[in-house]
């Protein structure tokens, strides 16, 4: 790759200088000369003679002298010419760092690493950009744990490499853990993978706590009185909401291995409840300063997580069954709709009428919270695609999946995983990287997706069956699907296997490879040795010819001599 610099202008504009030089030191010479035309005839012959000099490679320095007072002004352009070609060819990292940087910051992931496999200066700077930053947090967020005082810390490029290999194994083999401990049909699960905690509840009324890695059971709450139909939390808050409209709340708790301390009595430093809905709460939702809960009511109800106040009610026209919010908007299904909030005016953006033939049950957002996925009675899932323009929101159809021959009760998504739970017992895994969009400008350097035909169904990637019926909720991370349904027990698919057999497999293609490296070395080696293995050969191949005739002389003397004595 390589750059035209604005030095070299410079020397083209003394090169036409110098050329002007010349043509005045040759005009000057046509009007001091006395025989224009004698003169013109031995510039002719000089310029001959100059021309036969340079393609024999020799020309002299009074030669050169004598032909630029003559008035030619080949030696000064040659010169020029010379300058020209040395300062013309340049490289990209002979430009400014933030042209640089402004070039890489156009480019995406998969050309940053080819660019960085180019030269080690490259490397260096491709692998130190910003923009894996930007790469890794518009697909994942934020890392769990992020300590900056560690002395080997890993890069950001380090990270999102790691992150998108361990994202493949959900296509490789499992394992299948199975939880008991709920005496009836499981109707929520959570995945706190930061905490390698798992959160389920149902029909049976008690909040369970399971370790992730060990698949065993911490902690239960008492029993809360009636069918907890929604769990979620992050490592400051837990938060359950039931059919008797309370939002039952627990803060975590400092040096408590699994955060929260749900058994026993209620203890008002810990733990406070929520009411204001009239009906049962379906689901919830948490940021860093807001408690998303949505109920049969008809209403979603936005709390604030310090002074647990009601700041907002979005009313909608049917039964509330899902959410998802990002930023400053919130997303929901009522009915068979799907309404786009603005959380800090309260209006309605845009509304998706009939997104699916029946109720939506559920949906889920991307991280960048661009693309909204939903599932409902009809066993379809959708994808689309939400812009904002000024003051106005739109909502695009990217793609559909029909993997479900029952209602789609619950999805969940990780870039670059949807995985959805439906009544027909079977869990489906959705790569949505098939739809990812080549930018070929380099302009946009965010996600984006292809749109398909609207009549076309994409297949998904995966499925895991052969459980009962009815799968009410799913959650994925770390390597792990968490499923709970009408069977009453929890099932974790672990694919941490799958990670450590492509761990392995990964180590021995770089052991083959560096191999295959050395070999090639060693061949170049003894191929720059050169001249004694030529003679070598030459001699080699020279005496078996020799011998070779000496055969055939010999063979021809049998011949005769048995022909004589014949």
């Amino acid at each position: 790759m390589e750059f035209e610099c604005p030095k070299s202008i410079e020397v083209s504009e003394k090169l036409v200088i110098c050329s002007e030089d010349c043509c005045e030191e040759q005009s000057e010479a046509n009007q001091v000369n006395s025989k224009p035309e004698i003169e013109n005839i031995e510039n002719l012959e000089l310029a001959s003679d100059f021309e036969n000099q340079t393609e024999k490679g020799s020309i002299s320095k009074p030669d050169s002298e004598l032909n630029s007072k003559k008035g030619i002004p080949v030696v000064c352009s040659c010169k020029a010419g010379n300058e020209v070609l040395s300062n013309y060819r340049r490289s990209i990292t002979d430009l400014p760092l933030a042209l640089i940087s402004e070039i890489l910051n156009c480019l995406g992931p998969k050309e940053l690493g080819i660019i960085s496999c180019v030269s080690t200066n490259l490397h260096r700077l491709a692998s130190d950009h910003h923009v894996w930053k930007e790469f890794y947090c518009e697909r994942w967020g934020l890392p769990f744990v992020l300590d900056l005082e560690l002395p080997n810390e890993k890069s950001w490029k380090e990270l999102f490499v790691e992150r998108d290999f361990r994202s493949r194994t959900f296509m490789g083999r499992h394992s299948i853990d199975v939880l008991h401990g709920h005496t009836e049909a499981v109707r929520t699960v959570f995945l706190l993978a930061s905490a390698k905690l798992i959160f389920t509840s149902g029909y049976d009324s008690v909040v369970r706590i399971w370790d992730m890695e060990e698949g065993l059971s911490i902690a239960s709450s008492r029993s809360l009185g009636c069918t907890i139909r929604a769990v979620v939390a992050d490592t400051k808050l837990l938060v359950a909401g039931g059919t008797d409209g309370f939002i039952h709340c627990w803060k975590a708790e400092e040096g408590l291995p699994h955060l929260f301390e749900i058994r026993g009595p209620q203890n008002q430093n810990n733990q406070f409840r929520l009411w204001e809905h009239e009906g049962p709460v379906t689901c919830l939702a948490l940021d860093l300063t807001r408690i998303y809960s949505g109920s049969w009511d008809m209403t979603v109800r936005i709390w604030a997580r310090f002074s647990l106040k009601c700041l907002m009610v979005l009313r909608h026209s049917d039964w509330v069954w899902g959410l998802a919010p990002h930023n400053t908007t919130v997303a929901s299904t009522s009915g068979s709709d799907v309404y786009v909030w603005d959380t800090t005016s309260g209006a309605l953006m845009n509304v998706i009428h009939n997104a699916h033939a029946g109720t939506t049950y559920t949906l889920a957002r991307s991280h960048t919270g661009d693309f909204l996925f939903t599932g409902g009675e009809d066993g379809a899932i959708h994808m689309f695609e939400i812009s904002s323009h000024c003051l106005k929101t739109d909502v695009l159809k990217v793609a559909t999946w029909i993997p479900h021959s029952g209602p789609v009760y619950s999805l969940a998504f990780e870039f670059p995983w949807l995985v959805s739970a439906s009544s027909d017992g079977k869990l489906s895994l959705v790569d949505v990287r098939k739809l990812l969009r080549t930018s070929k400008d380099g302009l946009r350097k965010s996600l984006s997706f292809k749109q398909m035909h609207p009549g076309s169904i994409e297949p998904p990637q995966r499925m895991l069956h052969g459980f009962g019926s009815n799968l009410f909720s799913v959650s994925i991370g770390a390597d792990r699907i968490v499923c709970g349904g009408e069977e009453g027990v929890v099932r974790i698919w672990n694919f941490s296997q799958a990670l450590e057999i492509e761990q392995r497999v990964r180590a021995s293609r770089a052991i083959r490879s560096e191999h295959r490296m050395r070999r090639r070395k060693l061949r170049l080696e003894m191929n720059g040795k050169g001249g004694r293995s030529d003679q070598c050969s030459v001699a080699a191949s020279k005496k078996n010819s020799i011998n070779g005739e000496r055969n055939g002389v010999w063979h021809n003397k049998r011949g005769m001599s048995s022909k004589v004595k014949a």
